[in-house]
């Protein structure tokens, strides 16, 4: 399975073209400019944001909008031509189609697709394809090419009149138009083998034999990785977890964060849950790995953090299962909501912190009072998780209540929403600033101690931290 491709809509007229392709893409998803579109999946207000957010996590991207603009937006993050995602720019009323990025990873097959959709025909100016019919780097998923990095030289000498011999059995270029010669100076090699490409000639590997021949024996030990995707933005993710992304045989996580992974791929399983399924979740996670195969876990953030790594460790406390006891079992950490927000404003969490949900689903409101008021007592500077919702809206207010007995008015908040996501916002306000009405379940909460301070940024905002010193400043 691979994520499902993102349409972008700047317009109303954009919208209705959107919808028509769609209807022939049901796993696509419409994000639309929130003052523009309506009717969207999912608004955005930052087109240049959104754009590299969805091409940064792998997503195929359709823009109903105009090629340049496509193109600017995703300069800066342009970079490894073979990892790039599909990328089409389509004219708001679907009269063009144009493949601009994706030539390795089928952007030419989607946009035929879509052309298709919107009966007209796809602008492809990839030199080779347009002469032979065919992309020589994007095979069928089954095959791999092995040295991707000699197709340029080598369909440069197809173009200028080089001929080709096949050996092996490549039926996805039965139709091509390539200029086919037993006798070849040029090579395509279709193999099960583990070979070396020598020069002159592209070496595609099945990709199912090459599995065979080097799967591990019967009975290998399976392996559980827990991994936390940081708070959105793909460059918060740590490498070792997109390693782990990359290994996997199975993708186990509440959908929404299951998307936010990225680019998966054919031979990859994913198992999309609700949100409140998690010791379910954690239960099929074991059985799957206790069959020897490779999965993992998903989690926003860090998994240790009000998250799946403590569903997952007490599913396994509480198993007698021997062959669950036997999973390689591995959490591997992310960058929590708290650290992103806190990073993005200063350092409000310089000095002794405490990190508190102030949901009641999982523990007694009683509970969750007494420790805001110890913390606040203390002088610890505070993160609030899960501040509001809409079966709990009196429970902030019940918070911010407790906080003012034992901060003072001018205590720095900074207020983090959809961290490393399209729409991200921070504020800066004051405890006596603070209300109810300007938080969502989307919104984590800092709280300043007695030493936090802030002060003007350039930009117009402010930078807040907590110094490492607490009563008396040290000299030097």
């Amino acid at each position: 399975m691979t994520s499902s491709p993102v349409i972008l809509v700047l317009s109303a007229l954009g919208m209705e073209t959107a919808l028509r392709i769609k209807a022939d893409l049901p796993d696509a998803t419409i994000h639309g400019l929130e003052t523009r579109v309506e009717g969207a999946d999912v608004n955005f207000n930052n087109f240049g944001e959104t754009i590299r957010q969805h091409y940064q996590s792998g997503h195929a991207v359709i823009a109903l909008c105009a090629a340049g603009i496509t193109i600017r937006s995703l300069a800066s993050v342009l970079g490894n031509k073979g990892a790039e995602p599909p990328v089409l720019a389509v004219a708001d009323d679907g009269s063009a189609v144009v493949p601009l990025l994706g030539g390795t990873t089928g952007v030419n097959v989607l946009a035929r697709r879509i052309a298709a959709i919107l009966e007209t025909v796809p602008a492809i100016t990839t030199s080779g394809e347009l002469r032979f019919g065919t992309c020589l780097l994007n095979p069928p998923p089954e095959f791999q090419l092995q040295n991707p990095e000699d197709a340029k030289t080598f369909i440069a000498d197809l173009l200028a009149g080089k001929t080709v011999r096949i050996e092996g059995e490549a039926p996805w270029l039965e139709e091509a138009r390539l200029p086919l010669d037993d006798n070849g100076e040029l090579r395509i090699l279709v193999t099960s083998s583990n070979v070396t490409p020598q020069k002159g000639e592209l070496v595609f590997q099945l990709k199912t034999a090459a599995i065979e021949i080097t799967a591990s024996p019967k009975h290998k030990r399976g392996r559980l990785a827990v991994v936390g995707l940081g708070p959105g933005d793909p460059d918060f993710m740590i490498p070792a977890v997109k390693r782990e992304l990359q290994r996997a045989e199975d993708i186990l996580g509440y959908e929404t964060y299951v998307r936010m992974a990225g680019h998966f791929r054919p031979d990859q399983t994913v198992h999309m849950t609700d949100n409140r399924e998690e010791m379910r979740r954690a239960r099929h996670a074991f059985e799957l790995a206790a069959t020897g195969r490779s999965v993992v876990m998903i989690s926003s953030g860090d998994p240790g953090v009000f998250a799946m790594a403590a569903a997952v460790v007490e599913t396994l406390h509480e198993s007698d299962n021997p062959s669950w006891h036997a999973v390689e079992l591995e959490i591997l950490p992310g960058v929590s909501a708290a650290f992103a927000a806190a990073s993005r404003s200063g350092a409000l969490l310089g000095h002794d912190f405490c990190v508190l949900s102030l949901s009641d689903n999982l523990k007694p409101w009683d509970i969750v009072e007494k420790r805001i008021a110890l913390a606040a007592e203390a002088d610890l500077a505070m993160a609030f998780y899960n501040p509001i919702s809409k079966p709990r809206p009196w429970q902030l207010p019940r918070a911010i209540e407790i906080l003012r007995k034992y901060r003072n008015a001018d205590t720095p908040i900074v207020l983090g929403r959809n961290i490393g996501r399209t729409a991200e916002t921070i504020r800066v306000i004051t405890l006596a600033e603070l209300t109810p009405e300007q938080v969502d379940m989307r919104t984590v909460i800092l709280v300043g101690s007695s030493l936090t301070r802030s002060f003007d940024r350039t930009d117009g905002g402010k930078w807040v931290y907590t110094p490492r010193w607490y009563g008396t400043k040290p000299e030097g």
